[in-house]
């Protein structure tokens, strides 16, 4: 029955299906079985959440320590603390990890934050003697090294009583990623012996240092070559503008890749050689939604909106390569350049019928597309339909009700975000003053100024002193906007200057007027001296 079980689990491919097995677990008493509960776990954990997962997990009376590695293992890219519990829930248990609890471990730290806990976890490798393990060794190695301690990676490497390739390629990639290119060539050219991904990690990353007179030198010293390393060459020039160079590397290539042809599109799209980029795209033998993508990112970067849309529609109609969001976001940024509202909408519809995620980047240019076109009303339903929202999206929406009119709505929605407890930026600061100057909100904009300087620590930068200045302006509250400028830890720039003596000649304020006058002419006049 047990091999039957791990038979129905291996072939569960939805929910449903992993429900009845599990089910049938619980009915024949399997629950606790040693190889039933880890497996359970992992397809639990993808199929359905990881909350499910550990349910699992911790209904199971003894689990052993594959169960325990098994749930570690889930935590990876998810929550190291989690992991790490993980970890001390089984020590208190009194089952001892091996090598996979510990690389499993590593592998949930990688990030600056856990190196404290991934410190603590080295002297356990140590306590229970992995420390001769080259195989946990490297994970370490590698994990101070991702989490930019090259010091500590060093020191891992120095003391390893053995090493392998992998251990050496670890440190190389540790030194490229800090940028000390002469360490890492002087440990690749010390090597004993090297593989492919050794030529490969040192070619890369000078490739994407720049340093391509020394990246060809160790790309023609290769003796094989694959896939990576003519695409790092490829990247690497077009990277530095040598989009000739990377055409001849490109021309030599045995068998091109569809990574390979998008490259060659990339290049010719920033220097602006649109027929070039167009071309190679044509000849592509096989296109990836990538590779769609960059064209029409191509057309947007280089403001041909129209045959942005054009080639969109076309990839509708090849039906090869299905959208993405990527492809989605660019389409909709033409549609904001062009002012079609026609066409967005027609988008929206699209992303709504293929029931895409309004995820951050998607969503923030759709309000920023409605709102532009003058459509608020669906700019609102955009906004109010994520359910994840970051600042950009409020400052994208705060924006967008000012330039439609809504300048107190602009200002509420302000407050709510407040509310909500996000943290607001100098950016939306700027979205926000300057709905108070499209309103003639005065008070309101003196407060916010004020909040956003002596409540969020925010030093005002040359926009939020025009929003401020033209504010006051507007209101004919001349004295008090100069007053501003003379309190400006920075210099006025022309649109400043202009926004004062406008104010003045609008009001009638002929005596301001000649005072501002004089003093933009002597401090014009100083900086010309200079």
């Amino acid at each position: 029955m047990e091999q039957k079980l791990l038979q129905l689990l291996q072939t569960c491919k939805n929910v449903k299906e992993l429900k009845q097995t599990h089910l049938q677990i619980l009915i024949n008493g399997l629950q606790d079985h040693s190889f039933i509960v880890p497996k359970l776990v992992t397809i639990s954990s993808d199929l359905i959440s990881l909350d499910y997962a550990i349910n699992v997990f911790r209904n199971s009376c003894s689990p052993n320590v594959i169960a325990h590695n098994t749930v570690i293992k889930c935590f990876i890219g998810k929550s190291h603390k989690d992991s790490l519990r993980t970890y001390n829930q089984m020590r208190t248990s009194l089952i001892s990890p091996n090598s996979f609890t510990f690389t499993f471990l590593l592998r949930s730290f990688e990030s600056v934050e856990a190196l404290e806990d991934g410190s603590s976890v080295h002297c356990h490798i140590v306590k229970f003697g992995f420390n001769s393990s080259v195989f946990v060794q490297n994970k370490l190695l590698d994990f101070y090294a991702k989490c930019g301690s090259l010091d500590l990676a060093c020191k891992v490497f120095e003391e390893l009583p053995q090493r392998d390739v992998v251990s050496w390629n670890t440190m190389i990639g540790a030194y490229m990623a800090s940028g000390k290119i002469e360490s890492a060539i002087g440990l690749f050219e010390s090597m004993p012996q090297r593989n492919i991904v050794t030529w490969n990690s040192v070619v890369a990353g000078l490739s994407k240092t720049g340093i391509m007179e020394l990246a060809r030198s160790v790309f023609e010293r290769m003796p094989e070559r694959n896939e990576i390393s003519w695409n790092s060459m490829i990247s690497g020039y077009i990277r530095i503008g040598d989009v000739k160079t990377a055409k001849s590397i490109f021309n030599q290539m045995p068998q091109k890749s569809v990574v390979s042809w998008t490259a060659m599109i990339s290049g010719y799209t920033t220097i602006g050689d649109l027929e070039l980029a167009r071309r190679t795209f044509d000849q592509m033998p096989v296109k990836n939604v990538v590779s769609w993508n960059a064209m029409i990112a191509c057309y947007v970067h280089n403001h041909m909106f129209d045959q942005a849309l054009s080639l969109f529609r076309h990839m509708l109609i090849n039906g090869e390569c299905k959208p993405d969001q990527t492809t989605l976001i660019s389409v909709v940024s033409a549609c904001t350049h062009l002012g079609s509202l026609e066409h967005g909408t027609w988008i929206d519809s699209y992303i709504k019928k293929n029931k895409f995620d309004l995820l951050n980047p998607l969503g923030n240019a759709l309000i920023d597309m409605f709102a532009k076109c003058g459509d608020i009303k669906n700019a609102k339903a955009v906004f109010d339909h994520m359910t994840k929202r970051c600042i950009i999206t409020w400052t994208t929406m705060v924006s967008g009700l000012a330039v439609n009119g809504q300048c107190r709505e602009a200002l509420a929605l302000y407050d709510r975000m407040c509310l909500e407890g996000i943290k607001p930026d100098d950016v939306i600061f700027i979205a926000v003053l300057s709905a108070c100057t499209h309103g003639g909100l005065v008070e309101e904009g003196k407060s916010v100024f004020d909040q956003m300087v002596y409540e969020f620590g925010i030093k005002p930068r040359i926009e939020h002193y025009g929003c401020m200045v033209d504010l006051l302006g507007r209101a004919g509250r001349l004295e008090e906007a100069v007053r501003l400028r003379e309190s400006m830890h920075v210099e006025p720039n022309a649109v400043i200057w202009a926004i004062l003596l406008s104010a003045c000649k609008i009001h009638g304020n002929e005596i301001l007027l000649e005072s501002v006058t004089k003093r933009f002419l002597i401090e014009n006049l100083q900086i010309l001296a200079i």
